[in-house]
């Protein structure tokens, strides 16, 4: 008699199925429609392959496109399988490498035949009807063990250099897994953790497609040969990937670097690759920015602070970034005094300075100048601080990966009990400002990782008063996306993260708090207890924005350069129609100006609807037009950018007094009831 195994279902339900049973033959005995849209399954937690069987009991979960994040990635993971197989298809003799999914697709690195050249993108239509005619043959994807030893001998007979060499390094003993498409001699074999879909036939083939081909180091590593890498954008079905698309289109068109150049913000060029040049408009935006912030966290009891660029080196040991992060510093020899000669370098680069990649340990040397009670905590030190990172050439982005930027950066060193109250506070602090400009959010838990700092009981403490702080805040629900995430934490202590939401529905990761009992201990930072002995305390590294560069970055794109009247670095154009017009458009301009409102005049000897154009493309949110008429009436022409409404005439005693009241930052506008 064979074995039993019984399985429990979400509703509370068990059901008893004999070995060798699969979660499809579960799906199949509850229903036809469910086995028609079960994907996957997880099992006891793990998500695996729907025809594969148990082995002892189980809870089980049917995984169907409802559950969108696990089917995508499960979606996103065949089409990579599914683009290998059609390249070898179309092209015999390419060795396949790795394919993973990715946030709206998947990838797949190729090393082409030898002989052929790099892929390009006139390949991709070929490559894209090759795989339909694969999804079409609907070919079963099996799960097969593997020792490891035989996988190499498979890869090696076939030609498979890259995956021969790359499973060699995978624990020795261990079985490896290998999923086979089709059958016969037709058959097709990658090595693979899995899971998959059931058979290729599962996927849409109208709901993907090939975007571009890039370049990429085998494992990374500029050292070893160069592979062709295809990407590609998956979806549940036609109708998520058309609406992608049409995101992928406004996305371009709100590209901060396009719109940055359009309204003349700043540039970037090889001569400081990785800083930006800000020019005199972008910098409105950067210093409107700083000085909301100041307000805000002037009201919430921060201190501001400034801390020195280069540090010496041994600090950096201490705190332990040197170890994790010094191929990504920049490091100065530090010179002998009175001489021209460098001094000499020790063991640990003890004689190195190097620019401050963050600004936390230079904090920690600010609280411990004198001696700290008890009582004075919390001392929360800010500082809009000036950071150096050596990015790779290759990962530089705009104004979104930078070599130099800026943090509005923060720690809180507190006691024990209040950490969950700063937390909590902060969680406030934050909500706030991102209404302030229009974002909805997400907040995610970030748990340890594996190559951590620390005990597990200080761990186990972080987590908890950080999970605990968003309960307080009545944000751990569904509403504000709460979510853990394993092994995504810092090598010092976990953290809460900000997933902001944008005007066309992309995230973007910014603020962040982080409990940290690591850096304290490392740097030996105290303060008197109440019983008058020396203690550790909590440091919260917090930040809002994360750096300038990229909030400016985040914002021109999800107001697509229209930004509102408070932050836009020309607010008002007063445009003249004649010449006539000339003298009351500067007696406008002035008046706008003692308004606190930032003007400009164009009083060009052109057609006003070509200085409509102009400025609109410029995303002025303001044209004042004015003429014989209005220089006559005291009145002006409002034009709205952006407005569909035709101009509307105000006088300009009201226009000035509304203007002024609408550029109010929203920190500082009258509260609504």
């Amino acid at each position: 008699m064979s074995k039993m195994f019984k399985i429990s279902l979400p509703d509370g339900s068990v059901r008893e199925v004999p070995e060798g049973s699969t979660p499809a033959d579960v799906a199949a005995a509850i229903g036809p429609g469910l086995a028609k849209a079960a994907l996957a399954a997880r099992v006891n937690g793990e998500v695996r392959d729907i025809t594969r069987p148990f082995e002892e009991d189980a809870e089980l979960a049917l995984i169907t496109a409802r559950d969108e994040k696990d089917a995508l990635e499960l979606v996103r993971h065949d089409f990579a399988h599914v683009l290998a197989e059609a390249v070898q298809n179309l092209y015999p003799g390419t060795q396949i490498t790795f394919g993973p999914a990715t946030d709206d697709g998947f990838y797949y690195d190729f090393a082409p035949a030898p002989g052929r050249g790099p892929f390009t993108e006139e390949d991709l239509p070929a490559i894209e009807e090759e795989m339909r005619r694969v999804i079409a043959r609907d070919e079963l994807l099996i799960r097969e063990v593997w020792q490891r030893e035989d996988v190499r001998d498979f890869f090696r007979r076939t030609g498979e250099t890259f995956k021969a060499e790359w499973v060699m390094e995978l624990p020795e003993g261990k079985p490896i897994t290998m999923y086979r498409s089709g059958q016969g001699d037709g058959k097709w074999l990658d090595l693979c953790r899995g899971p998959h879909l059931a058979s290729t036939g599962k996927l849409d083939p109208q709901a993907f497609k090939l975007t571009r081909v890039s370049g990429a180091y085998w494992r990374g590593d500029p050292a070893n040969p160069m592979l062709s890498r295809i990407y590609g954008t998956a979806w549940l079905n036609k109708k998520q990937l058309a609406e992608h698309l049409v995101r992928l289109e406004e996305a371009t068109k709100r590209d901060h670097r396009k719109i940055g150049r359009e309204m003349d913000l700043f540039h970037l060029q090889e001569e400081a690759h990785g800083s930006v040049f800000w020019h005199a408009h972008g910098f409105v935006i950067w210093r409107q920015l700083e000085a909301y912030m100041r307000r805000r966290i002037d009201e919430a009891g921060y201190e501001e602070i400034k801390t020195p660029q280069l540090m010496d080196a041994r600090q950096w040991e201490r705190s332990g970034h040197w170890g994790k992060y010094r191929e990504n510093m920049f490091v100065v020899p530090d010179e002998v005094p009175g001489t021209d000669e460098a001094a000499p370098v020790l063991s640990g680069g003890a004689d190195l300075m190097a620019l401050k990649p963050m600004n936390c340990p230079g904090h920690v040397l600010v609280f411990k100048q004198g001696i700290t009670s008890y009582k004075e905590l919390p001392i929360r030190l800010y500082e809009n601080g000036s950071c150096h990172r050596n990015e790779p050439h290759g990962a530089l982005h705009g104004l979104m990966r930078v070599r130099q930027f800026t943090q509005d950066d923060a720690h809180i060193f507190c006691r024990e009990d209040q950490i969950v109250e700063e937390a909590r506070a902060f969680c406030a602090l934050a909500d706030r400002i991102y209404k302030d400009f229009g974002f909805t959010y997400s907040i995610k838990l970030a748990l340890r990782p594996d190559n951590r700092f620390g005990s597990e009981t200080d761990w186990d403490k972080a987590e908890a008063e950080l999970r605990d702080a968003v309960v307080a805040a009545g944000m751990a629900t569904p509403e504000f996306g709460w979510e853990e995430l394993p092994g995504e934490g810092a090598f010092y202590a976990p953290k809460l993260e900000w997933h902001l939401t944008d005007a066309i529905g992309r995230t973007w990761q910014v603020g962040t708090i982080q409990s940290d009992r690591v850096l304290p201990e490392r740097l030996d930072a105290v303060y008197v207890g109440e019983d008058g002995q020396r203690h550790r305390p909590v440091m919260l590294h917090r930040a809002i924005f994360g750096s300038y560069e990229r909030f400016i970055g985040i914002l021109i794109e999800h107001y697509a350069g229209r930004f509102p009247l408070w932050l836009a670095p020309v607010q008002a154009i007063v445009a003249t129609i004649v010449s006539e017009a000339d003298s009351y458009a500067g007696e406008v301009a002035a008046k706008l100006r003692a308004a606190g409102l930032r003007v400009d005049t164009d009083l060009r000897n052109e057609k006003i609807n070509y200085k409509v154009r102009e400025h609109s493309l410029a995303k002025v949110p303001l044209l004042l037009v004015v003429g014989k008429r209005e220089a006559e009436e005291g009145t002006i022409a409002v034009r709205r950018l952006g407005s569909d409404e035709r101009q509307q005439m105000m006088r300009l005693d009201e226009a000035i007094a509304a203007f002024a009241a609408e550029a109010v930052p929203p920190d500082l506008a009258p509260k609504q009831g």
